[in-house]
């Protein structure tokens, strides 16, 4: 018998060599019914895997990230299994889950139609309802390699090559369509009862533009059609809300040919940046920061000590200067310790906080490139911490407690990831472990709940990474909070300690905003367009019936330009129904009309964008209220 540990901490005794399936039933029938995977000391593992020693498991269920990954997953084979029926002759690449559905590459010179996917989508249906079970086969790299050469699958041949002399590869079955593949999967074909294909698109084999285009066939599946047709509404209502329409509905931005990846702000979408700005600017020094500005341009020397030349120079762009190289920054981090280097510091002038809006530019394929979220130069909203090593859970903290009130402000809900050690990283084990265990006490000192994504750490330290929750579920990861052991020592940094001896300080960065391009992408699409009064570009809009009210409109007009309203005066010579109608398209918060009756009572009759008509107000009355609208950012 063995010793199997559940995740709430319960043990049982089983049959060596039961499935994880049999588990799953000896536990009860409903888990058996809902189980999709296992996750065994830590692996993810099919449910027809038979446990050989004493271990941890948990039985995974669709509802788990990774219980959707084992759904997704066998849904991209399903998905090459209806396409290759249908076109025996195109070649496989890979098809993995990703997060809210999956994709197969597929090579071939037919172009693949939204008429041919709702063809496939029907054989991917009759691959389901035929229940087939995925079975798994090993062979030896030759072996494996020969078959998947016989099949002309020239793809799987190169990644079979990619992998070391004398490896065991694994192949999963269903019916007569066989994969390479690491796996794990579901145990059949039946269990992925909802299904639903959504575009097809051009991708270059492994990334690399100096490959072949391959067209990747994007889907997504769910264990109940009621929950894929609640994703499928989602999916509409973010092409509402798209950032790119909005945008160039409200003059916001635009992304012009001459410089793909580059945005440019309009004088709308300006008010939006700026008001972002003088935010961060106030609460930053509420906070304890003060702002620094560093260089665009640095020495190419400098990039070589920071370990960005090793870790980032293909994301970087180089120029020469007098004979010497040079780069455009990437990241702000190398100035701001610069900055702190330019003089000695006492430990008692720990922690310096030094906060930074700086330009930015990485080098982004232009495939990769999407409106605002995805661009080649960017504003991030920096701050570098420099502090004594006591005072390391501390300053975690109080960026957290920063965080959450920014997020507040703007009414997000958001959760946290905690990011560990990647494969390409600078510095020790120890150091590593004691920046991720700063890190975890702190969130927990904070009574956060917090999940741990392993290996997506910063090369040169860990990160708490916080996801933003939009208005339709959506999330978008923001702010950071890096813990960075190496850059002090790649720059030997110092202060003088109470002993008077030399020590080296403990650096984080941060991000709130994350961008503010990204971040006012993420606005437009949160609030479809309807910014809140304090935000809006343009507040007000003043709408007088005919030119002979236009001396009561200009006045109204001066008043609340003085006292700060950010308004617009509709002067044109057209029907009130018309301007009415133009203003809300534009989505404007209030509209005011103004006619005889209005000027009379010194009133305005107002119209709110989300109320409608909401009736006549005295003038002083009405400034009064937005004013304390836009005071308390309600």
């Amino acid at each position: 018998m063995l010793k199997v540990t559940l995740k709430d901490g319960s043990t049982r005794e089983v049959k060596k060599g039961s499935t994880l399936y049999e588990v799953a039933k000896d536990i009860s029938e409903g888990l058996a019914r809902v189980a999709v995977g296992g996750e065994v000391d830590g692996r993810l593992m099919d449910l027809t895997n038979r446990l050989t020693q004493d271990c941890s498991l948990n039985i995974l269920r669709f509802d788990d990230d990774e219980g959707k990954e084992f759904f997704r997953h066998t849904s991209a084979h399903i998905l090459a299994h209806a396409v290759k029926r249908l076109y025996p002759n195109v070649k496989l690449a890979i098809g993995p889950a990703i997060e809210n559905g999956f994709y197969y590459d597929f090579d071939t010179d037919y172009k693949f139609s939204p008429e041919d996917l709702e063809k496939i989508e029907e054989e991917m249906k009759k691959i389901v309802k035929e229940d087939l079970p995925l079975e798994r086969f090993e062979l030896p790299r030759e072996e494996a390699l020969e078959m998947v050469i016989k099949e002309g699958e020239d793809y799987k041949a190169e990644l079979i090559k990619d992998l070391p002399e004398g490896s065991i590869i694994s192949f999963y079955k269903q019916g007569e369509f066989t994969d390479l593949c690491a796996g794990p999967h579901l145990p059949s074909t039946g269990k992925v009862k909802a299904i639903k294909l959504l575009s097809v698109a051009g991708a270059y084999w492994r990334g690399d533009e100096k490959n072949k285009m391959l067209q990747r066939i994007y889907g997504t599946s769910f264990e109940k059609k009621k929950e894929l047709e609640e994703y499928l509404n989602r999916l509409e209502e973010a092409k509402k809300r798209d950032h790119r329409k909005i945008g160039k509905e409200l003059d916001l931005f635009s992304l012009q040919e001459e410089g793909p990846g580059f945005p440019f702000f309009h004088p709308k979408g300006m008010v939006i940046r700026n008001l972002l700005e003088d935010f961060w600017r106030k609460e930053h020094v509420k906070w304890g920061y003060d702002e620094i500005k560093t260089p665009l341009i640095l020495n190419q020397q400098l990039w070589k000590q920071s370990g960005h030349w090793d870790h980032y120079q293909d994301n970087m762009y180089f120029t020469e200067i007098d004979n010497q190289d040079y780069a455009v920054k990437p990241m702000n981090c190398p100035g701001a310790i610069l900055t702190f280097k330019r003089k000695i510091h006492s430990y008692r002038d720990l922690p310096v906080r030094m906060a930074e809006l700086g330009l930015v530019h990485r080098h982004e394929l232009s495939g990769a490139l999407h409106g605002l979220m995805r661009v080649r130069c960017f504003t991030q909203d920096d701050a570098h911490l420099f502090m004594l090593p006591e005072q390391i859970k501390d300053e975690i903290i109080g960026v957290i407690e920063f965080v959450d009130y920014v997020y507040k402000v703007f009414g997000f809900k958001y959760h946290i990831e905690l990011s560990t050690r990647p494969e390409n990283s600078m510095g020790t084990d120890e150091e590593w472990n004691l920046a991720i265990n700063a890190l975890k006490e702190a969130l927990e000192a904070k009574k956060l709940p917090y999940k741990i994504n392993e290996g997506d750490g910063a090369f040169y330290g860990p990160k708490i990474d916080f996801h933003l929750e939009d208005c339709i579920g959506r999330t978008w990861q923001c702010g950071t909070i890096q813990l960075d052991f190496q850059m002090p020592q790649r720059f030997d940094l110092n202060y003088i300690g109470a002993d008077g001896e030399k020590h080296r300080p403990i650096m984080i960065h941060r991000v709130l905003y994350g961008s503010i391009e990204r971040f006012i992408g993420i606005l437009i699409e949160h609030y479809a367009g309807k910014f809140p009064t304090w935000i809006a570009p343009v507040q007000v809009k003043i709408l007088p019936i005919t030119d002979k009210h236009m001396g009561y409109a200009v006045e109204i007009e001066k008043e609340m330009k003085a006292k700060g309203i950010r308004v617009e005066l509709d002067s044109r010579n057209e029907k009130i129904g018309y301007k009415i109608r133009e203003a809300q398209l534009q989505k404007i918060p209030y509209m005011l009309v103004l006619g005889d009756k209005e000027i009379e009572a010194e009133s305005v009759a107002v119209r709110s964008r989300d109320k409608g008509e909401v009736g006549v107000v005295k003038t002083d009355e009405f400034i009064e209220d937005i004013l304390k609208e836009i005071n308390t950012r309600s």
